[in-house]
C-alpha cells in the first residue's frame, strides 16, 4: 500500500515531469511525479468536474486529495477573492501542489498534508470538491463525504467526481442520506458530477 498514492510516504522513485495543458480558460504548466494520482495528464474525471462547476468568486474552499494540484489550483483562479485549501495524505503530492502553485503565480492557496480532514477540523467553507481516492475503499470515500459535510456552512456545496462502475449510485446513495439535495449536474464517459447541497439553517 505504501506505494499507492493514497498513502502518507509513496516508495516509489521519483521521476519527475512536467505536463502543460489548459483548463477552462487558463494555462498551467504542472510538475508531476511517480506516486501521485495521474501523473501524466491531468485525469478525464478531474477534467469533467472542473468544465462543470460553479465557485463564487470570493469563496472559501477546500479541496479534498489535491495530488499536484490541478483541481485546487484551477479553483482558485475561478474564485480571484477567495481563498482554496487543498489538503491530500501523500507528502510528495503535497509538495508537489505548493511547488505548481508557485510555478503558476497562484498565491490565494494553503496547501497542508493532512489524514482527511484531520488538519482543518475546525474550519469552515463553501464549496467543498473532490475526485474521491476510489482505491482507497468505499469506507474512506463515505468518509469524505461525512466529513465534508459538517466542514459545509449552511447552503454549501460538494462537488464530487465519480465514476458509475466505481460506485457512483452508492456515492449518491449516502450523499443523499446526508444532503438532502443532491444534484447530477452532468454525465461523460462514465464519469458523474455530483452537487449536494447543504440545507440552510
Amino acid at each position: 500500500m505504501a506505494g499507492h498514492y493514497y498513502s502518507a510516504k509513496p516508495d516509489v522513485k521519483s521521476d519527475r515531469q512536467t505536463v502543460e495543458t489548459k483548463i477552462r480558460d487558463f494555462s498551467f504548466r504542472f510538475v508531476t511525479d511517480a506516486g501521485v494520482f495521474s501523473k501524466s495528464a491531468v485525469d478525464y474525471g478531474s477534467r469533467v468536474l472542473l468544465e462543470t462547476l460553479t465557485i463564487n468568486p470570493d469563496a472559501k474552499v477546500l479541496d479534498v486529495g489535491c495530488g499536484y494540484g490541478p483541481i485546487g489550483l484551477t479553483a482558485a483562479k475561478l474564485a480571484p477573492q477567495g481563498h482554496v485549501t487543498m489538503i491530500d495524505i501523500n507528502e510528495r503530492a503535497v509538495e508537489l501542489a505548493r511547488h505548481n502553485a508557485k510555478l503558476n503565480g497562484i498565491a490565494n492557496v494553503t496547501i497542508v498534508q493532512s489524514d482527511l480532514y484531520e488538519k482543518v477540523k475546525d474550519a469552515a467553507f463553501d464549496t467543498i470538491l473532490t475526485n474521491p481516492p476510489i482505491r482507497a475503499g468505499k469506507a474512506v470515500v463515505h468518509r469524505i463525504f461525512e466529513e465534508g459535510y459538517e466542514r459545509l456552512v449552511p447552503g454549501g456545496r460538494m462537488w464530487v467526481v465519480i465514476q458509475k462502475k466505481q460506485g457512483a449510485p452508492s456515492a449518491e446513495a449516502k450523499l443523499l442520506s446526508l444532503f438532502g439535495q443532491v444534484d447530477e449536474i452532468t454525465k461523460d464517459k462514465g464519469y458523474r458530477i455530483f452537487c449536494a447541497v447543504k440545507s440552510g439553517e
